[in-house]
């Protein structure tokens, strides 16, 4: 057993309301610098939509994550030999286009325009030429048009519906959107390291958390190919990569990260895991159907006595260990099995998981009773209005059974605080509930006070000054650090 620590996070969707108070937050602190005015660190997508840089998650075009060949996982970009021809050229790099030409306008024809018959205009200008340009799209340009024929209908997401299930959800009556946040997943099995020419990019031994050297750059880009869910961008002013870096200096001083700690919608949520590391090829080689299952082997129960003991022969101190027992993310993740990864079949191992949207129910039922919800949920998945497909291929690799056992639970508690606060139903029948979905009372509780009313404290469990004691512990000559490589400034090697 080869116990790792790692910071990893969970989005509620249900609760996000697309305020993007994250997103400018992110953009206020990290990237409101020249070249960096297309970065979006944190951004919150419409969905179905085409997201942001457009159609990232068609893989066929852009070559991200890995697959699996002969038993073992390989980047989708390139081996080696690949590498060195194309070294020179990526013809699978997202354009300008795909994301938006950052652009301002001429504000000074409006402050130093003379008298004039007819009104002065601001053109738009490009920031990167300083010539005019034409507007075609922007950040969020797709926001709520979820009926769009535009943008909508071209979701990758939505590839594997029947055609008559495809036009359905377009219809007026059946329209539906969700948001959805997307950072960095600070991967366990990043492809953005595995592709990278120069070598500048590592995932911290300490934390987990993956960035990019920016002494080491040399400006190859493989790394935004490489990532399928395109979160480096390329500074072009400074010819660097860069992406987020999940404010790691606050996250060494306790507090929670920017777009975090400014979420409106309270839908975020970051602790500590633990996992062992010697399951990982087994994860990432694992059929289309089992990856969610082998990526949640991998997390490791904090309570074991064999995990404790483990891990502090590991040098994992023991706070660490009580901060993953009191972890929100272990709770949502592995113990109630209520979140999954983004697009798992992409094999990166991604440590941001999502809560599935609930939405609204109510409106394709006979008359709104508890057991409409469930016969238009499960007995006919094709009056739900996001098909449950839909929402598969986003989170658990197009299996419905593991979104139907979520949604069943999600909608087990909905049910029992239902007979709790409100008594239109009947509290009999809510146990029935939480016994098919496989839940007891105080776990349904537990997940109501989690995704309902937590606190602060409650939502983020960060151990403080982790990297301050990791690098003290460099003057020390336990053998831990050598089998480890915690506490050490230098990039891990490759086989991260």
């Amino acid at each position: 057993m080869d116990i790792r620590v790692q910071i990893s996070m969970v989005f509620h969707l249900d609760k996000c309301i697309g305020c993007h108070t994250c997103s400018i937050s992110c953009k206020n602190v990290w990237t409101d610098r020249k070249g960096a005015e297309y970065m979006w660190w944190n951004n919150v997508e419409t969905k179905p939509g085409v997201g942001y840089p457009s159609l990232w998650e068609d893989q066929e075009r852009y070559k991200g994550g890995w697959e699996v060949k002969n038993g073992k996982a390989k980047p989708r970009l390139q081996g080696k030999l690949k590498a060195l021809l194309n070294i020179f050229y990526n013809p699978f790099l997202p354009t300008l286009k795909d994301y938006y030409e950052p652009w301002t306008y001429t504000y000074g024809d409006l402050i130093n325009s003379p008298e004039r018959d007819d009104q002065p205009i601001a053109k738009p200008i490009s920031m990167i030429t300083g010539k005019p340009v034409e507007i075609e799209s922007g950040p969020a340009w797709d926001d709520d048009l979820s009926g769009s024929n535009v943008y909508a209908v071209k979701d990758p997401d939505l590839r594997d519906l029947p055609a008559d299930e495809r036009e359905a959800i377009f219809q007026v009556e059946r329209l539906f959107f969700f948001y959805l946040p997307r950072i960095c997943n600070h991967c366990l099995n990043p492809t953005c390291v595995a592709v990278c020419p120069a070598s500048a990019i590592y995932k911290r031994g300490e934390d987990g958390i993956v960035l990019i050297n920016q002494d080491r750059c040399r400006s190859w880009r493989m790394c935004v190919s490489g990532c399928p869910y395109k979160k480096v961008y390329f500074n072009w002013s400074t010819g660097k990569s860069e992406k987020c870096i999940l404010c790691y200096p606050r996250l060494e001083t306790g507090q929670a990260p920017m777009c975090f700690h400014s979420c409106v919608g309270r839908i975020r949520y970051l602790g500590v895991l633990l996992y062992d590391r010697e399951k990982l090829e087994d994860a990432l080689t694992a059929e289309t159907d089992e990856l969610v299952e082998r990526q949640l082997d991998l997390i490791l129960d904090p309570f074991d006595d064999r995990v404790k003991e483990e891990a502090k022969r590991r040098g994992i101190k023991d706070e660490i260990i009580r901060f993953a027992q009191e972890s929100p993310i272990y709770k949502f993740v592995k113990k109630y099995r209520l979140a999954l990864p983004l697009h798992p079949e992409f094999r990166t191992l991604p440590m941001l998981f999502y809560v599935p949207p609930l939405l609204p129910l109510i409106s394709i039922t006979k008359d709104g009773n508890a057991k409409d919800v469930e016969e238009a949920m499960f007995t006919e998945p094709d009056k739900f209005r996001a098909p449950l497909r839909y929402i598969a291929n986003m989170l658990s690799a197009g299996n419905i059974e593991t979104i139907k056992k979520i949604y069943k639970k999600l909608v087990a508690v909905r049910v029992y605080r239902r007979a709790k606060t409100t008594g239109d139903v009947d509290e009999e029948t809510a146990k029935e509930y939480l016994k098919s979905a496989g839940l007891t009372e105080s776990e349904a509780e537990d997940i109501f006070q989690l995704t309902s009313i937590a606190k602060f404290e409650d939502r983020f469990k960060i151990p403080p000054m982790m990297r301050e004691e990791m690098i003290e512990a460099e003057g020390n000559p336990h053998q831990h650090k050598k089998e480890t490589g915690f506490g050490s400034r230098k990039r891990p090697k490759r086989k991260w």
